[in-house]
């Protein structure tokens, strides 16, 4: 059973840095940040941390481990989840294309680009990624011994949701503290081209990436 305080702090420092390093997470809430406003970022942050805790309870339930066991279920995933991503990818690169001026940061957001989608956005990015579910697999069980209490599993669920959260709100807040400047048509774009090109980029790895 895992009652040290030491072990909290530790298991979520972990978390946090692996939500640090760049993958399609991050481009999301950057995204949606920059172009969408704050939050609608916060909003993608906060289905990125939900992602993340649902993922923690499958490790500590076991059934994160059967996923990775399973050739068939891992692959179904794992394209699932890279199909997801060129789909981001390509309708950013569509809005990078698309003819327009300026951002009106007066009028409100379309329904499809509202927070509530953005939240799915970001919940649906995490849970479809596959090297989620390993990263998961390896990590839990250094903190949770087998068969132990559910509520432990809970608890760490709690930090990595907290320190998933605390991290992409950083960014969502900080990203939109320059919508102004991403407004610009130019900046837009270069935002939409350059996040859709790392979404595609990110897809195409995780669908040709074989099994550790």
């Amino acid at each position: 059973m895992m009652t040290s305080l030491t072990q909290f702090v530790g298991f979520g420092a972990l978390v946090m840095l692996g939500a640090m390093s760049p993958g399609p997470d991050f481009a999301v809430v950057v995204r949606r940040s920059a172009l969408s406003g704050r939050g609608h970022g916060m909003a993608a942050a906060a289905g990125i941390a939900v992602g993340v805790a649902v993922w923690v309870v499958a490790a500590g339930t076991g059934v994160a481990a059967l996923l990775a066991a399973s050739a068939m279920a891992f692959t179904v995933v794992k394209i699932v989840g890279a199909a997801y991503l060129l789909y981001l990818g390509v309708k950013a690169l569509r809005a990078a294309l698309r003819k327009g001026g300026a951002l009106d940061l007066d009028l409100p957001a379309p329904a499809d680009r509202g927070p509530w989608a953005a939240f799915a956005e970001g919940l649906l990015t995490n849970v479809l990624n596959p090297k989620a579910a390993l990263f998961f697999v390896a990590l839990v069980p250094q903190f949770v011994s087998e068969g132990g209490a559910f509520g432990d599993t809970l608890l760490l669920s709690a930090v990595a949701l907290a320190g998933t959260m605390v991290w992409f709100l950083t960014v969502a807040n900080v990203v939109s503290t320059l919508r102004r400047v991403f407004a610009r048509s130019g900046v837009r774009k270069a935002v939409d081209g350059l996040t859709g090109a790392a979404l595609i980029g990110l897809g195409v790895n995780l669908a040709v990436a074989g099994r550790p």
